[in-house]
C-alpha cells in the first residue's frame, strides 16, 4: 500500500475535547496542532481495512454500533487536514465463513496492514491467526475472551480480557454484597461466554465461594425456564450469566418471568444500555462489569457522548465508544510509527503506555491486550450507575 504522508496525531483528541466543551461565554480559542512529518515514500491516504458485523444476528447489537464510533472518530480525525483516513468495510455476516472470507478479502485483495473492527470471540478465534501468518496487524475493538491477543504479535484488543474484568468484578461485587453461594449459567457454544464462565469460576473459587450448580445452554436458545427453574431451586444469593446479548437479554426477561426474586441479582458482565431498555424491569438490579461508562470522566468522553448524540439522534453503546477509542489508539501508533507499515505499527503500538483516551489511561500488556481501569454498573431505575 502506497501512503505518502501521515499527520501525528498526537493532541488530537484532547483538541476534539476542548473544541466541544466551549467556555460558557462560547469563546473559540485557536487551536494549533502539532506539525506534520514529511515521511519519504508515503501517499495521501491511510487505508485501513474493517471487519464490521452488518448483517445477521450479531450487526443490530454489535456490528452497527461499532460501524458508528469508528466513522465518529474518523470523521474528527479527518477535520484535521493531513492524509485522510479511508475505511475499506467488509461484512462478516456474523458468521466465521463470513469473517474468514473478510479477512482475505481484506489482506489478499484489498492490500490493507491493518485491520481494525470484529465483534465476536469466536470469530476471532478464527480469523487473527490469518492476520498473524500474514504479517497484518488487526487491533479489534470488542472481543474480549482470554488469550485470544497471545495467538501473535501483530494481534492487539480494546477490551480488558475476561481474565482482568471478571475477576475484579467478582471481587468487588462480593466484598459489598457478601454473597457466599452462586449460581452460574453459559452458553458452553461461545468463545466468549465459556471464557466469561471459566474466569469467573475461578475468581469464586479464589474466594471461597460455593457454586450451587453450573447451567448450559446454546448460541440461539430461546428457551430458558429448565435452567432457571434448577437454579432457583437452590435459592443462590447471586446468579452469573455469561452469554452474548441476545440470550442474555432472554435469560434475565425470562428468570424475572418464573419468580427470581429482586433480593437475588443477576450479575452479567457487558451489559449495555440497549440491553437495560430492552428487558425493561426485569434488568432492575442487575450488576455488570464493563470496560466504559458514558459518565466517566476519563479525557474525551462526555465530547464523545455528545458528538454521538448529536451525529446519530441516540446514546452512544460501548461497542461505540470502545471502537472510537480503538481509531484514536490506532492513529497515535500509525503517526508515532510515522508509517502503515505493519511492522512499524505493530512496534508503535506495543509501545503505547498512559494515553489519555475515553476508556482511560490506555497501555498493552506483552500480549497485546489493554490495560485499564474497569468499572462495576447497577442498574437502579432502568439507568446503569455505579455500584461502587
Amino acid at each position: 500500500m502506497n501512503i505518502r504522508r501521515f499527520t501525528t496525531f498526537a493532541f488530537v483528541l484532547a483538541i476534539v475535547t476542548l473544541i466541544v466543551g466551549l467556555s460558557a461565554c462560547d469563546q473559540i480559542q485557536q487551536l494549533l496542532l502539532p506539525a506534520s512529518p514529511q515521511i519519504e515514500g508515503v501517499s495521501g491516504e491511510v487505508i485501513i481495512g474493517l471487519d464490521l458485523a452488518l448483517t445477521g444476528p450479531y450487526a443490530d447489537p454489535y456490528g452497527l454500533p461499532m460501524q458508528r464510533g469508528f466513522e465518529l472518530a474518523r470523521e474528527e480525525l479527518n477535520q484535521f487536514g493531513g492524509p485522510q483516513i479511508t475505511f475499506i468495510t467488509e461484512d462478516d455476516q456474523s458468521t466465521v465463513e463470513g469473517a474468514v472470507e473478510a479477512f482475505n478479502k481484506l489482506i489478499h485483495q484489498h492490500g490493507v496492514s491493518i485491520i481494525t473492527g470484529l465483534a465476536i470471540s469466536t470469530l476471532a478465534r478464527e480469523v487473527f491467526p490469518i492476520a498473524q501468518e500474514n504479517g497484518v496487524v488487526v487491533f479489534s475493538s470488542v472481543p474480549s475472551a482470554s488469550g485470544l491477543s497471545a495467538i501473535g504479535d501483530f494481534i492487539f484488543r480494546t477490551p480488558l480480557a475476561t481474565d482482568v474484568l471478571n475477576p475484579n468484578g467478582v471481587r468487588i461485587t462480593q466484598a459489598k454484597l457478601g454473597y457466599q453461594q452462586v449460581a452460574l449459567i453459559y452458553d458452553d457454544a461461545d468463545v466468549y461466554s465459556t471464557s466469561s464462565n471459566e474466569e469467573i469460576q475461578k475468581a469464586l473459587a479464589a474466594s471461597g465461594i460455593e457454586v450451587l450448580t453450573t447451567e448450559t445452554f446454546q448460541t440461539g436458545t430461546t428457551d430458558f425456564s429448565a435452567q432457571l427453574s434448577r437454579i432457583m431451586a437452590l435459592n443462590p444469593e447471586a446468579i452469573f450469566i455469561s452469554a452474548l446479548s441476545a440470550e442474555m437479554r432472554e435469560i434475565l426477561i425470562q428468570g424475572s418471568v418464573i419468580g427470581i426474586p429482586a433480593s437475588v441479582p443477576f450479575i452479567v458482565p457487558d451489559l449495555s444500555r440497549d440491553d437495560v431498555q430492552t428487558v425493561g424491569d426485569a434488568a432492575e438490579g442487575a450488576i455488570s462489569f464493563v470496560n466504559w461508562s458514558s459518565t466517566a470522566d476519563t479525557p474525551g468522553n462526555q465530547a464523545f457522548v455528545k458528538n454521538y448524540r448529536a451525529k446519530y439522534g441516540i446514546e452512544p453503546e460501548p461497542w461505540a465508544a470502545q471502537s472510537y477509542a480503538t481509531l484514536y489508539i490506532l492513529a497515535e501508533a500509525i503517526a508515532e510509527a510515522q508509517s502503515t507499515d505493519s511492522m512499524a505499527v505493530r512496534d508503535a503500538l506495543a509501545n503505547i503506555m498512559d494515553l489519555d483516551t475515553i476508556l482511560g489511561q490506555f497501555s498493552f500488556n506483552a500480549d497485546g491486550d489493554a490495560i485499564y481501569d474497569p468499572t462495576v454498573l447497577i442498574v437502579e431505575n432502568g439507568e446503569l450507575k455505579l455500584f461502587e
